[in-house]
This record gives C-alpha cells, structure tokens and sequence, in this order.
C-alpha cells in the first residue's frame, strides 16, 4: 500500500465516532439528531472555547471551517458505530436521532488511553452543560461562541497610508 493509499486515524470515521459514541453514552438514554452531535463534537475538542475543561485539540485559528467538516466525518463515524452494534438510529417525526446501544458503555471501559479518558470528562462535561438546552438555545451558544473568537483573528485596519517612494 503506497503512504498516499494509508490511511490516518486522526480526523477519520474512527476518531469521530469514537468521540461520537463517548458523547452518545454520556447522554444515554437522551438520542440526538445529527446536528447537535456535530455542536457537541465541537465542544468535546474545543472545551475551553466553551469555558471547559482544557480543550482536547490546540485552537485553530480557521475553526469556523470544523463545523462543514465534521458533518460529513461524524455521518461516517456514525455508520461505523451503528454496523458494530455500538449505536443505533432511531426514527421519530422530528426526523433521525442517534443513540448509543448497550455494548457502547463496554466498549468505552475498554479504551483506556490517556486521550480517551480525557475525552470522556469532555463528553461528560458537554452533555451536563448542554443536554437541558433546547436545539435554539444550543445554536445561540455556538453562534456566540464563534462570533467571539472569529473577531480575535480579524485582521485589524489600520486605515489607509499613502505610499511614500
């Protein structure tokens, strides 16, 4: 297999889904549709922008650009939990939720890395704060969140000068 067929671990379906499954059984019995499994994966990496616990991952500059990606990555991640029985999907009138089966606490006690316990207080953590708040509720803090930090890395004008040759 040449490097460029190889693939990573990290931002994979892997990595997702496994910081998917600590969120799913954080919140277990609670089922959560996909848009707010992305908001919470956000928060599971990026704690501290949430005022949190540390953040799992160092703060990108460009961190808007996460919430595109990770859709895509979290709906793979998702399929790799629900075809090892680790996650199911559950349809309702409001359309597909998601939630963790009962081998998910197992599997979780199994990984026992640094990184992974971490990620469980995180999971913990974001589940705690945000769970009680409704889906708008949830978009305000994100939005705030991102408004936040994204002027922190505006550039600043500094007004016009004329050019002196």
């Amino acid at each position: 297999m040449s490097r460029s067929q190889q693939h990573s671990p990290f931002n994979s379906a892997l990595e997702t889904g496994v910081r998917t499954l600590s969120v799913l059984t954080a919140s277990y019995p609670t089922a959560h549709d996909l848009s707010r499994l992305v908001q919470y994966d956000y928060l599971v990496v990026h704690s501290a922008d949430a005022n949190g616990p540390p953040s799992l991952h160092p703060p990108l500059p460009l961190r808007t650009n996460e919430l595109l990606v990770r859709r895509k990555l979290l709906e793979a991640g998702l399929r790799l939990l629900i075809s090892r029985s680790l996650a199911s999907r559950i349809l309702c009138e409001h359309g597909v939720l998601y939630r963790a089966e009962e081998a998910a606490g197992a599997f979780m006690d199994n990984l026992v890395a640094p990184y992974t316990a971490s990620l469980r207080e995180r999971a913990d953590w974001v589940t705690e704060t945000f769970d009680p708040l409704s889906q708008h509720e949830l978009n305000q803090v994100i939005a705030t969140l991102f408004s936040a930090w994204t002027i922190e890395f505006q550039p600043v004008e500094i007004g016009k000068q004329e050019e002196v040759f």
